[in-house]
């Protein structure tokens, strides 16, 4: 059975699509059967895998017009990774859903059909606390919070820690933290090894080992519509991303034979 990880933080530009995309990207080519889900209705994602929003059919169409969810996935060119899109309709779905019986269980309930098809599935949220990201934080079985190595880097995780506690309390008591993400560090600046320090301090074991350095390859990976491992496999993102992954796969006692001599080959090549 697949594990579900919403990542999720409110406060925008942390790193939740590029770490979604090339997350998923690597574990893919790991060997780890991998679904993408966009649940941002600004469906950054969806179009930095390569795929216009405005043309499939999407999580809309799960979660308000009642489409089988395996009829929405789709193949992308990276391997072993499939995507269910998102579309600029999603911004209504709250409004729409909001009278519909279950609403905070109707993506755990489409996923709960294809969960097994996976060993993971990573839901991308939207940098907000809405209906959307509940549903997202209800099909969960844990959630990774990205925090970027700049000033304010604290500011709102109260508030996203305050509402896992109640999610946890009312809807899903099994949902863990799987851990906080250092991104966006740049060595040259005395503020972003503060940030690091602090993070640390506050949250200690929560947070990864793994920190992913400011890189302008993950940047033009997604304007190429693909991920870091794909465009350019010897950048420091995608080294990053790989160690990532593999400190994910640990963390959940997951390895396949050669996984791990694979990851050393590439950082050897590099």
């Amino acid at each position: 059975m697949g594990k579900i990880i919403a990542i999720a933080n409110q406060k925008g530009g942390v790193g939740k699509t590029t770490t979604t995309i090339n997350l998923g990207a690597c574990l893919g080519v790991l060997e780890y059967k991998t679904l993408i889900v966009d649940s941002d209705p600004q469906a950054n994602t969806t179009s930095g895998m390569g795929f216009d929003p405005k043309t499939t059919r999407n999580i809309y169409d799960c979660l308000v017009n009642n489409l089988a969810i395996n009829e929405l996935i789709i193949k992308t060119e990276s391997p072993n990774l499939h995507i269910l899109p998102s579309h600029i309709d999603l911004v209504g779905a709250e409004l729409e859903m909001i009278n519909l019986p279950n609403r905070e269980y109707l993506l755990r309930q489409a996923l709960s059909t294809i969960k097994d098809d996976y060993d993971f599935i990573l839901i991308d949220c939207s940098p907000s606390l809405g209906l959307i990201t509940v549903n997202a934080l209800v099909a969960a079985d844990s959630i990774m919070i990205p925090v970027q190595c700049e000033y304010f880097a604290l500011e709102g995780l109260s508030k996203l820690l305050n509402t896992i506690k109640i999610v946890q309390g009312r809807l899903n008591p099994d949902l863990e933290i799987e851990g906080m993400l250092l991104t966006m560090y740049d060595t040259r600046l005395r503020l972003a090894n503060q940030v690091v320090e602090e993070v640390k301090t506050h949250f200690q074991e929560l947070v990864f080992d793994t920190v992913i350095h400011r890189n302008t390859t993950l940047s033009e990976a997604s304007s190429h519509g693909t991920s870091v491992i794909m465009h350019d496999a010897a950048s420091k993102g995608a080294i990053n991303y790989l160690n990532f992954a593999r400190e994910i796969l640990q963390k959940n006692n997951l390895t396949k034979i050669g996984n791990d001599d694979k990851i050393i080959d590439i950082n050897n090549e590099l």
